[in-house]
């Protein structure tokens, strides 16, 4: 800030300096023209004196005009002004006009500012600045987010934060009021609802047992059905509820999603266990949970039956054109239908040579599956912008169509994309 205010100071200096010193220069010509009254004056005077002493007989006739004409040569020496009677010299405000204008432009400035400048860019402390999660944690900053949602504000980004905050804080339900705003702004956003239906739900009563919480999160599952906070919350729910089958479907989907190995996964493989103890409980438990795990195992083998697997390397020819952290993407596609991958892995160049599999549990979307095409195309594009959409210079090979289920696919990276 202090360097902005000496930036400040700077340009209104070089303006007042611009505008100020022609005028004071101006004025400066004016005294001259009164020096030159001044030696006007002078000649008059010795001009008088002479016509006295001629009178007086103190000089000859010849004397008083060779005097006479030394005045006038000094009077076009150095007045240079013509033989005509001079007026008096107008008065010239110049100077004080330039320090008027001197102390004008900086107050209009620091005036013109204050009316129309961002003031809040002078304290980047009280600016609008949220963490990686949405949290704004300034007390001033919130309060000022506060008065702009207050004021109409229609940026979801501005109530995504507001909604964020008041969660941290635990405020449960400004937080759910916040999304109710956020969900009509943006209202095909699964994430949001899940969110939303959380908040509601701490804020009346902390239970899921409500049915505005759960119309929230069936919506947020028609929006995306794999939608991992939505999954979680819909377990929780079926567990409330005493309905366990539909508990272990959700929690189920949700472990193979966030992978079996991982911590976030355990807790959920625990909640399984437990509702399948507590479904067992049940008249004929053990039957529905006979059925559940048949089902199971049938999903298991479709998965594995559609799966694709091979290797993907890079030739020679191309091995100096790329670097070790490029993009690698390893796609297959419908052969023919819709051009979006129907599933998708992600490396990198170091990780080249490399075996690949690619399955249902890879899809983009849950209607766009590779077990639910006849034939496809598996792709690898190694891309230097990171985008998996294909542009010129990226490099990939790829396969024949082939059928799901293919094993031992070899792909070479042999060529350059046009």
């Amino acid at each position: 800030m202090i360097l902005f205010w000496i930036l400040c100071a700077a340009m209104v200096l070089i303006a007042v300096l611009f505008v100020a010193l022609p005028l004071w220069r101006k004025s400066s010509s004016n005294n001259e023209v009164l020096r030159d009254v001044a030696n006007l004056d002078i000649l008059r005077d010795q001009a008088s004196e002479l016509e006295v002493d001629l009178h007086n007989g103190l000089l000859t006739q010849d004397a008083y005009d060779q005097g006479k004409n030394e005045l006038q040569f000094r009077l076009l020496e150095e007045v240079k002004i013509t033989e005509q009677p001079v007026a008096k010299p107008p008065r010239n405000p110049a100077r004080v006009l330039a320090v008027v204008m001197a102390i004008l432009i900086p107050l209009a400035s620091v005036t013109l500012y204050l009316n129309l400048g961002d003031l809040d860019a002078l304290s980047p402390q009280d600016m609008i600045v949220a963490d990686a999660e949405g949290v704004v944690h300034s007390p001033v900053a919130l309060k000022k987010l506060e008065n702009k949602v207050k004021h109409g504000s229609q940026d979801p980004s501005d109530w995504w934060m507001l909604a964020r905050t008041y969660t941290e804080q635990k405020r449960y339900s400004d937080a759910s009021n916040a999304y109710a705003r956020l969900v009509i702004l943006v209202p095909n956003e699964a994430q949001l609802w899940a969110n939303y239906a959380d908040v509601y739900a701490m804020a009346n009563g902390q239970t899921l047992q409500n049915d505005e919480v759960t119309k929230m999160i069936s919506k947020s599952l028609q929006l995306d059905p794999n939608n991992n906070s939505a999954l979680a919350l819909a377990g929780s729910a079926a567990m409330g509820r005493g309905d366990y089958v539909a508990a272990m479907k959700s929690w189920q989907t949700l472990v193979d999603q966030l992978g079996p190995g991982t911590a976030d996964a355990q807790v959920y493989i625990g909640g399984l266990k437990r509702a399948a103890e507590l479904l067992v409980q049940q008249p004929g438990g053990k039957k529905k949970l006979a059925q559940l795990t048949a089902g199971k195992a049938a999903a298991n083998s479709a998965l594995a039956a559609a799966a694709i697997t091979g290797k993907v390397s890079l030739s020679q020819a191309l091995a100096g054109k790329v670097s070790p952290d490029d993009t690698v993407f390893i796609l297959a596609r419908a052969a023919n239908g819709p051009k979006m991958p129907l599933a998708v892995l992600r490396k990198q160049v170091k990780d080249l040579p490399l075996k690949f599999t690619l399955d249902d549990s890879m899809a983009m979307q849950p209607q766009l599956k590779l077990s639910g095409f006849p034939e496809v195309v598996v792709v690898a594009r190694i891309s230097k912008s990171g985008s998996p959409m294909a542009q010129a210079g990226d490099m990939e090979g790829m396969t024949e169509t082939i059928k799901p289920g293919s094993k031992g696919l070899n792909i070479v990276i042999n060529s350059v994309m046009p």
